[in-house]
């Protein structure tokens, strides 16, 4: 798992302890008694002697709040930092997961999160009560921001990149497409406050997955588990290796040329092959379009995702097994 170095914003204590008491849900007295005896946190103190905490030590105190409810000993982990204390998460959720039985989804799903606040979301257990114990979250990968994950040397391949930012500008975009590459991450999910029509709808263009603040549990919950079940063969039949459905091999162009030229088979399945293509190429893009705009009934948009992009896939098999029966150049 991993975190980051100390730089603004999310290292810049702002946070009062009354806040952090309500954001952790731990109470101001322990969390006193947790600096005083273990030291899990040091914040400094403004002139009038008030603590201030930054996002960073939210975290913290969100992962070992988590981790003493589940029965691990607040002496024994004051001086763990943020990745050990996830890895034990992580390791505790993955060992509760396997005694659930998981027949139609995940057993468990990897994040990128940008953005401390929103990781400290995810890592409270009221989150994963909503999100259910069928699947466990693994928050591998954490940063403050785009700008340190994208000068953060990473291991692993995330299922998922969460980002939560207050202003899309547009320079952010390109940054967010340099970071999903560079993660090797095809599901973007951004939360964010302000942002512009049009760099919203280049986001939406490039699979990206944005929503207004507020975002409730509920929603966040239901837009992960949603692009999980889109990337998983559930209840499908195995068309790839990775049991991920591929994205589409043909242009217009190619199935249009497939659609028009002669062949020495007397039906016309090849031309109607190529057309079926190109339907199930625009409604896997209309359903995709719906899983994006709403969160209400995300799964069985997900779900019709999933059915036709299997679909399509298998039909881009019949077109090449036609292809090579007649001898003709797939190649634009």
């Amino acid at each position: 798992m991993q975190t980051t170095t100390p730089a603004d914003p999310a290292f810049v204590p702002t946070h009062r302890i009354g806040a952090v008491a309500n954001l952790c849900g731990v109470p101001v007295a322990t969390l006193r008694v947790w600096e005083r005896r273990y030291g899990v946190v040091a914040p400094p103190k403004t002139e009038g002697g008030q603590r201030l905490y930054s996002d960073h030590d939210v975290l913290k105190l969100t992962l070992l709040k988590t981790l003493t409810q589940h029965g691990h000993a607040i002496s024994t982990m004051g001086s763990f930092g943020v990745p050990q204390l996830q890895s034990m998460l992580n390791d505790h959720r993955a060992a509760k997961s396997l005694q659930n039985d998981t027949t139609s989804i995940p057993s468990s799903i990897s994040l990128a999160v940008v953005g401390f606040p929103l990781a400290s979301r995810i890592e409270t257990d009221k989150f994963a009560q909503v999100f259910g114990p069928q699947t466990t979250l693994k928050v591998d990968h954490m940063f403050a921001d785009i700008k340190q994950a994208l000068a953060a040397p990473v291991k692993g391949t995330p299922d998922i990149l969460l980002v939560q930012m207050g202003s899309v500008q547009v320079s952010v975009q390109q940054d967010l497409q340099r970071l999903r590459q560079q993660l090797g991450v095809r599901r973007c999910v951004l939360v964010y406050h302000f942002a512009t029509v049009a760099v919203l709808q280049y986001l939406h263009s490039a699979g990206v997955i944005a929503r207004r603040e507020p975002v409730t549990d509920v929603e966040l919950s239901d837009i992960i588990q949603s692009i999980a079940y889109v990337d998983n063969s559930w209840s499908l039949p195995a068309i790839h290796s990775t049991g991920i459905i591929p994205p589409r091999k043909y242009s217009d162009r190619v199935l249009q040329r497939m659609a028009i030229i002669s062949t020495n088979v007397l039906c016309e399945c090849p031309r109607h092959v190529a057309d079926l293509i190109v339907m199930l190429n625009s409604f896997e893009a209309y359903s995709q379009d719906c899983l994006s705009r709403s969160t209400e009934d995300a799964r069985l948009h997900s779900y019709l995702t999933a059915v036709s992009g299997s679909a399509r896939a298998l039909f881009e098999q019949a077109l090449e097994r036609i292809a090579t029966h007649e001898k003709i150049d797939l190649n634009e």
